[in-house]
C-alpha cells in the first residue's frame, strides 16, 4: 500500500510517500517547506502569509515528494491528511488539495488529527507487537501542551493540557522579549547551552503548577515572571550575553521540570507501560536527556518513545502513519471532511 501524507496546519508545507508491506513501514519521501524566513520579521506565524505559501508550495512539495518517492501518482492508495487541529485558513489548503487530487486518482482520503499524528510517528520503526500499552503521551509544541492517556491505538483521554500559553508559546515569547530571534524554541536551546562563568548575576523563576494534583499545565505565568525580571534590571543588563544567557538556562529548566514531573506522576498513577513524547518542543535536546535520566533508575519499568528529532516537527510522514493505522476511516464521501481548527483528540 502506498500512502500519501500531507500537513499544512501551521508554517510548514508537508509532503510525504510511505510504503507499507505487511508490518514494515518504508518511507520513500517526506519533503518539508519552511515558512520561517516569512515569519521570521513578526516573531510568529501571521496565518494570512502562511495560507498564501501553503497554496504556492504544496503543488511544487506534492510532486518533489513523488519525484524522491520514485512512484507515478497513479500509485497512490490512499491520501491522508491533517484536517486539525491548526490555523483553519492553512488546513483548508491541505484538505482541498487532497480532495482534488483524491477525485482526480479515485483513491479514498483519511482526514487525520495533528495530536495523534504526533503520537503515532513513534510506531514508525516499531513493530506492533512491541507497542507498550497503556501509555501516558505528552505532545508539546509550540500550539499545544497535553497529556493524553492512550490505552489503544484510536483510544485516547485527555488528562491534562495548558490552560494558557504552550510550552513552545511560552519559549517563542521569552525569546522575543531577550531579542534571541524566531523560533524561540532553538534560539533559547542554543543560549542555554552557553557557558556563564563566575557570574553574580542570578535568574530565579516560578514552576507553575508542578506541586498541583492535576494534570494541566500554565505558561503564561512563567513568561511574565521572566518580563518582571527583565523591567527590573537596568538597560546594560537587560543587553548583556550573560543575561540572555542565564534566562534561556533558567527558563528552560522551568519548563523541563513541569513537563517531566507531571508527566512521569501520571505514568505512575495510571500504570503506564511507556511514556510517549512527540511536538517540536519534544527536539529538545535537554528535555530529551533529562526525560532518559529519571527513567533509566533500576527500579523504572517505563519504556520512553520519542521520534527522531527530525519527526518532531511538523511533517508529512506522521500524517501518513496516523492515516494508514486508521485507514478503516478512509472515505471517499470528500464533502464530509472539514478543516477543523479546534479538532479534539
Amino acid at each position: 500500500m502506498i500512502v500519501l501524507g500531507i500537513d499544512t496546519s501551521c508554517d510548514d508545507t508537508c509532503v510525504a510517500v510511505l510504503e507499507v508491506r505487511g508490518s514494515r513501514f518504508d518511507v520513500r519521501s517526506n519533503i518539508v517547506s519552511s515558512q520561517i524566513k516569512v515569519h521570521k520579521k513578526y516573531g510568529g506565524v501571521f496565518p494570512t502569509l502562511a495560507k498564501r505559501e501553503h497554496k504556492k508550495n504544496l503543488p511544487i512539495v506534492f510532486k518533489k515528494a513523488i519525484k524522491e518517492a520514485k512512484i507515478k501518482e497513479n500509485q497512490i492508495d490512499l491520501i491522508s491528511v491533517t484536517a486539525g487541529p491548526g490555523l483553519e485558513p492553512c488546513l483548508w489548503v491541505g484538505v482541498n488539495f487532497s480532495k482534488d487530487l483524491a477525485r482526480k486518482l479515485n483513491v479514498p482520503i483519511v482526514p487525520v488529527n495533528h495530536i495523534e499524528a504526533h503520537i503515532l510517528i513513534n510506531f514508525l520503526l516499531l513493530p506492533p507487537s512491541n507497542f507498550l500499552l497503556p501509555a501516558i503521551c505528552l505532545v508539546v509544541s509550540g500550539g499545544h501542551t497535553q497529556l493524553i492517556l492512550m490505552e489503544e491505538i484510536g483510544k485516547y483521554k485527555l488528562i491534562g493540557e495548558t490552560r494558557d500559553d504552550a510550552a513552545g508559546e511560552c519559549f517563542d515569547k521569552v525569546a522575543r522579549l531577550l531579542g534571541l530571534g524566531y523560533p524561540g524554541g532553538p534560539a533559547i536551546e542554543r543560549f542555554s547551552k552557553l557557558d556563564v562563568r563566575s557570574s553574580k548575576l542570578e535568574v530565579k523563576l516560578p514552576r507553575p503548577m508542578i506541586k498541583q494534583k492535576n494534570y494541566d499545565f500554565s505558561f503564561a505565568g512563567l513568561k511574565t515572571a521572566v518580563l518582571y525580571d527583565f523591567l527590573k534590571r537596568p538597560e546594560k543588563i537587560r543587553k548583556s550575553k550573560e543575561y540572555k544567557i542565564l534566562v534561556a538556562k533558567e527558563v528552560q529548566q522551568a519548563v523541563i521540570d513541569v513537563l517531566i514531573s507531571k508527566t512521569i506522576r501520571a505514568a505512575k498513577e495510571f500504570s503506564a507501560k511507556s511514556i510517549i513524547l512527540g511536538g517540536g518542543v519534544s527536539a529538545n535536546e535537554e528535555l530529551r536527556h533529562q526525560f532518559k535520566s529519571n527513567l533509566e533508575h533500576p527500579t523504572s519499568n517505563i519504556k520512553l518513545l520519542i521520534p527522531p528529532k527530525e519527526l518532531c516537527t511538523d511533517n508529512g510522514l506522521m500524517v501518513a502513519v496516523t492515516g494508514y493505522f486508521n485507514k478503516e476511516k478512509a472515505t471517499k464521501d470528500f464533502d464530509k471532511i472539514v478543516a477543523e481548527a479546534n479538532l479534539r483528540i
